[in-house]
């Protein structure tokens, strides 16, 4: 994921613009441009968007759900109830001894 600083700049180059022609061209200040390229920079989504409007650029978010391993889905669904309870206390148990090595060698 790239820095929201790193795009405005990266956007601003190819577009040709010095911070003072975005600035003129989205109604703010060359401060405010400066400001919005710097690392770590959290502008309001308008104001993102109007930039990179200026420069011939749209905004487009979206939102990505992790990938999903049917195969495990319909492997646990052909299990019974009781099935997947034993397989769960196999789990449960093999967790609670890493994190009692764990705590044993952070001491």
């Amino acid at each position: 994921m790239t820095a929201v600083g790193d795009m405005v700049r990266d956007a601003r180059r190819r577009s040709g613009y010095t911070q003072a022609q975005l600035a003129s061209a989205s109604g703010t200040t060359q401060s405010a441009i400066a400001r919005l390229e710097a690392p770590g920079a959290n502008p309001r989504l308008e104001t993102l968007e109007k930039v990179l409007r200026a420069m011939g650029f749209s905004l487009k978010l979206s939102a990505a759900l992790p990938q999903l391993d049917e195969r495990q889905v319909i492997e646990q669904l052909r299990l019974t109830p009781a099935e997947r309870l034993a397989r769960f206390e196999v789990e449960r148990e093999s967790l609670r001894e890493v994190l009692g090595a764990t705590r044993w060698q952070t001491r």
